[in-house]
């Protein structure tokens, strides 16, 4: 192959046309704003490797951005050289050998810039052929991939034969030569400089996305083995089970087997064409959104995904769009249950690695587990799992399982060489497939097990509209900066292999942390917004214009006060909203002589339960200060502000909002100055005290306040709940577990009386939730014999409660908590 600049200028863009007839690149930053240009000086594009096919791919790509091009003289003052170089040098006809010598060019910018103060832009680029993950002794690897340093001319013939249509070209913003060289006046050293912060930036873009080195699956789990504590685990398994060696570790050798993922790339690129149809037919659209910082951070952390799960199909979607935004598609912890025939198998080719739902009575499988997760983080790979432990049923982020998180901070402990980040991902759906099997195990149905007959029950439903779906990165969190606030001295520990005293509660606030920084992320989409409004009507209807006037009010008041930066929301106005959800089939349409009214049935409201959960937390507070207002013709907003700071707490536990109690107050205070901005509460003041007004109870405004107020009133009817139940068990007579079953009875009791249409509103976990933050914050005490002892705290906050409560709901709960809660706790001790 003749080197490019002695190629006559006819024969190299006739090798281009040509080129361009096969290799159709995905091109990234590939614009003067991305590359951060500046106009009139010097543009020299950088390749790590020599290549005459990566340059032809690179003119084609810059002739097509109409940016500079690589194959023209840099300027008048430089006719005779092209505008690129590579950074490795080559020698060897066929298998070729990388030669650590600085280019000709390179020296010569360097020279130019000191001796004359002329600054060069130099843009570094990676191509990619194929973006196959490297596998240690593949011979096919070897032969047909061009990503990395061994081979020669005949294996980039094959490279581009083969991978043409999976080629990745990336621009990087381009460097100033002039910043780096800084005041040096000695060319060797300004060179070796730039020549090494080049090549730490290819390093680093190659691994952030091709992913670390990959092993053979079989190698990896010979390596696993072979480590000092699976020996040990292996030897005290013989000793306990009284087998020998040999088969105690033909044991673990299984449960490694069982667990290991068997990455492919050829799985990978078959599954994106098979997804790549399956969305287009499923899905109008898949909306990403600040997914251009994890790109970023995948180029100096180990990255962490931990999204929150909706779906069985988010396994599929996060790696799909992972890869087709040029990041290394994740290996994801999935249970046990979806090692199903066939589609356990491709799982496991497309990074799946599968985990039983509990370790304990099995050392031998949990330290085999720990040692695969060890070698995952250590390597570097990006790796992914659901913290809330299984799908959510009723669309709140759940109560974070820590089991995960503790294995990866005490993987870190080991090994934390390289930085690591937990990035929590937003998954929204605007219309799940697993609807209809979440509302029959929230009426107490069994859980079905998984089928690979779930595949075909999934493609029947291909006939119907599913709308869009939504993913958003959520800020990453450092473990270094969040170990050093919860654990100062971490570093420190002399045994890091062991389990340190302060990990529980540091992994608790961690996942605690990460569920609120989901919810933050969270998208507000048409079919959300429609069901919070019509759900907070009293028979699930309004008439059109109500309904678009209570959208409008609803966008308007989150664009004024958005829930936080990370937060998407939709495009669409009040009226497409109110037609795309009716097209989607979620709502109907009557038509009388007064106009349309947009209603749902009561199987649907029930699923838009689901849907309005989803966004809950972002109208926590202004429905909290709606309450007042509604129950109140005026309050002080001294008062206003003391009574959210109490409750905020427990608001905070069960919707996973992002502020801390310090921040509150101002949070309430910019809501109330948007509502008096808005028109639907007015402010006065009185020697400096402000005090707020309910609006006309017969306007428009005081409609708009009640229906807010009922986002959260579910909410606060359960708190109160659990507070008169204890109030009338009187303090020592009651334990955790008997209230916890009286709450639910009284919920399902009170949900039928007024026709809640909300499954979620008599779920023990939230009122288990809600008994523990009592605990917590000191207002509950336990004895010894487990019975629940109070003061006075308790009547405090069941008066803050009482004042945001209708008169017809706060009677209904104290009559029946009055005459119900005796059969409830007899209820209870006959179970027992």
């Amino acid at each position: 192959m003749l080197k490019p600049i002695t190629l006559n200028r006819y024969v190299f863009h006739s090798l281009r046309k040509l080129l361009s007839t096969w290799v159709r690149p995905t091109v990234e930053n590939n614009s003067t704003e991305a590359l951060g240009l500046k106009p009139g000086k010097p543009v020299v594009y950088v390749m790590h490797q020599r290549s005459l096919t990566d340059l032809l791919v690179l003119e084609s790509a810059c002739i097509k951005a109409g940016l500079p091009r690589p194959y023209h003289a840099i300027d008048a003052n430089h006719p005779e050289k092209k505008s690129h170089f590579f950074l490795s040098q080559h020698e060897g006809l066929i298998l070729q050998r990388e030669r650590p010598e600085p280019p000709e060019l390179l020296e010569n910018l360097v020279s130019q810039v000191e001796s004359q103060q002329d600054d060069i832009q130099l843009v570094p680029v990676t191509i990619l052929w194929g973006r196959s993950p490297e596998k240690e002794q593949s011979a096919f690897k070897l032969l047909f991939d061009w990503n990395f340093s061994l081979g020669g001319r005949f294996r980039k013939f094959l490279a581009t034969l083969l991978h043409g249509r999976q080629t990745m070209v990336y621009f990087s913003p381009a460097l100033s030569l002039q910043e780096i060289v800084g005041d040096s006046d000695n060319v060797s050293r300004s060179v070796r400089k730039v020549n090494r912060i080049l090549r730490v930036h290819f390093r680093q873009k190659k691994a952030s996305v091709l992913g670390p080195d990959l092993s053979h699956r079989r190698q990896l789990v010979n390596t696993l083995i072979g480590t000092p504590k699976i020996k040990k685990a292996i030897a005290a398994e013989a000793a306990a089970q009284e087998i020998t060696l040999v088969e105690a570790e033909s044991k673990a050798r299984k449960y490694a087997n069982e667990i290991a993922s068997d990455f492919s790339m050829p799985a990978i690129r078959f599954l994106d064409i098979l997804l790549t149809w399956f969305w287009n037919k499923l899905y109008s659209g898949v909306k990403v959104s600040h997914v251009e910082p994890l790109k970023k951070l995948a180029q100096t952390h180990t990255v962490v995904y931990v999204p929150c799960h909706r779906s069985h199909i988010d396994y599929l979607l996060l790696s799909y769009v992972l890869f087709y935004e040029g990041l290394p598609p994740p290996h994801i912890a999935a249970g046990i249950n979806l090692n199903m025939p066939v589609v356990g198998t491709i799982l496991r080719k497309c990074g799946a690695f599968f985990m039983r739902r509990t370790f304990r009575g099995n050392p031998l499988y949990s330290t085999v587990f720990h040692e695969y997760m060890y070698t995952l983080t250590s390597k570097g790979f990006a790796t992914e799992y659901f913290i809330e432990g299984g799908r959510s049923r009723t669309g709140r982020t759940l109560t974070p399982k820590t089991g995960m998180l503790s294995i990866t901070v005490r993987s870190y402990l080991r090994d934390n060489r390289k930085p690591l980040a937990f990035v929590p991902v937003y998954i929204g759906y605007e219309k799940l497939l697993e609807m209809a099997s979440y509302l029959g195990e929230l009426r107490g149905e069994a859980k079905k097990k998984e089928s690979p007959f779930d595949i075909v029950r999934t493609l029947a439903a291909l006939r119907n509209e599913f709308g869009k779906a939504w993913i958003t990165f959520g800020e990453a969190i450092d473990l270094n900066s969040f170990l050093d606030q919860q654990a100062p001295h971490w570093r420190d520990s002399s045994l890091p292999e062991e389990k340190p005293e302060w990990l529980i509660k540091a992994t608790g606030n961690l996942g605690d942390l990460i569920a609120s920084k989901i919810n933050s992320a969270a998208v507000i989409n048409p079919v959300n917004l429609v069901a919070t409004a019509l759900l907070s009507s009293p028979r699930h209807a309004l008439g059109e214009e109500e309904l678009i006037r209570q959208l409008d009010a609803y966008t308007r008041l989150l664009s004024m006060v958005p829930y936080s930066d990370k937060t998407t929301m939709t495009e669409l106005d009040a009226r497409s909203m109110v037609h795309y959800v009716e097209k989607l089939q979620l709502v109907t349409r009557q038509t009388d002589a007064l106009g349309d009214i947009i209603s749902m049935d009561e199987k649907t409201a029930i699923s838009m339960t689901y849907y309005r959960n989803n966004v809950l937390h972002m109208f926590a507070i202004p429905s909290l200060i709606s309450c007042f207002f509604v129950n109140h013709a005026d309050i002080a907003g001294k008062d206003l502000l003391r009574i959210c700071r109490i409750l905020y707490p427990y608001l905070k536990a069960e919707l996973y909002l992002q502020w801390t109690e310090e921040e509150i107050e101002a949070v309430v205070q910019q809501w109330l100055d948007c509502m008096v901005d808005e028109g639907l509460i007015t402010c006065t003041e009185d020697n400096g005290e402000r005090y707020y007004h309910q609006p006309d109870p017969a306007s428009s405004e005081y409609i708009m306040l009640n229906v807010m107020s009922r986002a959260i009133m579910q909410t606060l009817e359960r708190f109160y709940m659990v507070i008169s139940l204890l109030l009338r068990n009187g303090s020592g007579n009651i334990e955790a577990e008997a209230l916890e079953h009286q709450s639910g009875v009284l919920a399902q009791r009170l949900s039928i009386i007024h026709g809640l249409n909300a499954p979620e509103f008599f779920d023990k976990a939230l009122f288990r939730s809600f008994i523990t933050q009592l605990q917590l914050h000191g207002v509950l005490n336990i004895t010894q014999t487990n019975k629940l002892v109070f003061d006075d705290n308790v009547q405090k906050v069941a008066n803050q409660a009482h004042m945001l409560l209708t008169t017809e709901i706060r009677h209904s709960i104290d009559q029946t908590s009055r005459h119900g809660v005796s059969n409830s706790s007899e209820t209870v001790a006959s179970q027992g």
